[in-house]
């Protein structure tokens, strides 16, 4: 399985990446994982409602020309649905057993998803109710994936 995670914006914080670096190694015998960044918009403070849509936009076009067209897409969203672990490996596990090769997880911008992005998700996942800062979702998500694939292949993993 290909698996991408497409997220806006840099990664800064030393401690997030050597997380993330370490997620992706233990996923190499799982899956190919590819993380892609995508430049974040500049925006003010204050925004209007329009100018933040612009922003969300302008974010959303450079997201989706990192998808591929035969990628099945999960967008993280406040308002996806609610997954337990083991629900998360079954999906993973259905994706990959009905053909579903390429696996395209999206993590938005602090203002969220375009609406183009949201009409060429396949299914809105989300974490919990609460807002996250989108660099942490990409750990969080990276050791999510990890522990579905352990799950799958019914291997031990600390509790």
């Amino acid at each position: 399985m290909k698996i991408t995670i497409v997220t806006v914006g840099k990664l800064k914080e030393k401690y997030l990446k050597q997380g993330i670096a370490e997620y992706v190694k233990r996923l190499g015998p799982y899956a190919k994982v590819d993380v892609v960044e995508v430049a974040d918009e500049k925006a003010p403070e204050n925004l209007s409602q329009a100018q933040m849509e612009e922003v969300k936009e302008k974010e959303g076009e450079r997201i989706l020309s990192k998808i591929s067209q035969d990628s099945y897409v999960i967008t993280l969203e406040i308002e996806g649905k609610k997954l337990t672990s083991e629900k998360l490996a079954k999906k993973v596990d259905d994706l990959a057993t009905y053909g579903k090769s390429k696996v395209a997880f999206v993590i938005g911008g602090s203002l969220g998803l375009s609406d183009k992005v949201l009409e060429r998700s396949n299914f809105g996942l989300s974490f919990s109710n609460m807002t996250f800062p989108h660099q942490l979702m990409r750990l969080m998500l990276l050791e999510q994936v990890y522990r579905a694939f352990k799950i799958i292949r019914n291997e031990p993993y600390h509790k």
